[in-house]
């Protein structure tokens, strides 16, 4: 009777240590909110990575003296950051204002309305034109500061040539996923700056800090230092890359994986095992996989199908080479190979190279966070 009693008093305890944690993420995310201010009234980036990094550090050393798990106390903290810059999102600094107004073309899809509604934070003039705007087009774009085509890569040869002319000193910018074809469209079409940019996130992000963007240059890419300036504010990670290299770099990093991810996702739904019992007996690493997998099929089939369309004939030898290799992996197996798989392994490994062990540590995490969701499905 007694261990019963003292376990209520312990979780009596407990339920006070959580509630003086509540009330603390309640006072810093005030603090937190009250940063943001400051920071839109200076102009200064949402992010500040060496802040960041010797917050991080401080409080793991803290964590060691106190005989806590600093790795429990940093997947807090950086929980924590995260919710600060979702807080911090409401209003933002506006890094060139000579930008406005902003035009963005097929803003009502789900990129351009998360691309309009950034702007707007910013104090931007956001201005839509999609198919409902088109017999306003030339009064739309007459007086434009910035042109952002925000339309399927198979639509934005036609798209682009039928806009009417653009202001001289207009930028315009696309964000398609391929960069060298929709650039030469935008160069042929307007004769001021031109930038291309490739976001590497979908419509759903909760916050745009550290969100990788590609840059490709066009066309007197001095005039569009201030939309990339603005970028930065927002706390993305700008990445300037040679069209032609981040194409054949999106080949192997979007269309193989979206390929892959296809098939096997069709795979699977030929199997006789429900989605619900492969989760039922799953290992974390698993769960995480068929995430990802279901990630996919959970968004836009015209998007991916436009993706994998639009490099198809680029990635015909990388198709070609990843049979060849699967091929040759089936063969190992058939003969019994082990000493040829283990050879296979070796040569994969040296290709990541020390990054092995850092993908390794890194994703210690993401399976204890997969394996957390699988047994809040399954309780």
């Amino acid at each position: 009777m007694a261990s019963i009693m003292d376990l209520n008093e312990l979780r009596q305890g407990i339920d006070a240590c959580d509630t003086e944690l509540v009330n603390l993420l309640a006072k810093r995310r005030a603090l937190t909110e009250q940063v943001g201010i400051i920071k839109q009234q200076a102009g200064a980036p949402l992010h500040a990575p060496e802040r960041e990094a010797e917050l991080i550090t401080s409080r793991r050393e803290q964590a060691q003296i106190l005989n806590v798990n600093p790795d429990l106390v940093e997947d807090i903290l950086r929980r924590m950051m995260r919710e600060a810059y979702e807080n911090q999102q409401g209003k933002l600094s506006c890094a060139a204002p000579h930008l406005s107004p902003v035009v963005i073309v097929g803003g009502k899809g789900a990129m351009g309305q998360l691309f309009a509604k950034q702007f707007e934070r910013s104090g931007y003039e956001v201005r839509i034109l999609d198919k409902n705007e088109q017999p306003h087009a030339k009064e739309i774009l007459a007086d434009a500061k910035l042109v952002m085509i925000s339309v399927p890569i198979n639509a934005i040869e036609t798209i682009v040539q039928n806009l009417p002319p653009i202001p001289k000193e207009c930028v315009l910018v696309d964000i398609t996923s391929v960069k060298q074809q929709p650039l030469k469209v935008l160069l042929d079409k307007h004769s001021g700056p031109v930038v291309g940019l490739h976001p590497m996130f979908g419509p759903d992000i909760s916050h745009w800090v550290k969100q990788t963007i590609v840059v490709c240059e066009g066309r007197f890419h001095e005039q569009c230092i201030g939309l990339l300036q603005q970028l930065n504010i927002w706390g993305s990670q700008l990445v300037e890359m040679d069209a032609k290299k981040h194409d054949q770099a999106m080949q192997i990093i979007q269309v193989m994986r979206h390929l892959t991810t296809f098939v096997y996702g069709q795979f699977l739904a030929k199997q006789c095992h429900s989605l619900k019992e492969l989760r039922s007996c799953s290992s974390p690493i698993y769960q995480l996989e068929l995430m990802m997998v279901g990630r996919l099929f959970a968004q836009s089939p015209e998007l991916y199908s436009d993706i994998m369309l639009a490099q198809f004939n680029d990635v015909e030898g990388l198709l070609a080479s990843y049979q060849d290799t699967f091929e040759q992996t089936i063969e190992k197996l058939q003969r019994g190979d082990k000493e040829g798989l283990i050879d296979a392994f070796s040569e994969a490994k040296s290709y990541f190279s020390e990054s092995a062990k850092q993908f390794l540590s890194q994703s210690r995490g993401l399976l204890n966070k997969a394996n957390d969701a699988k047994v809040l499905d399954y309780e």
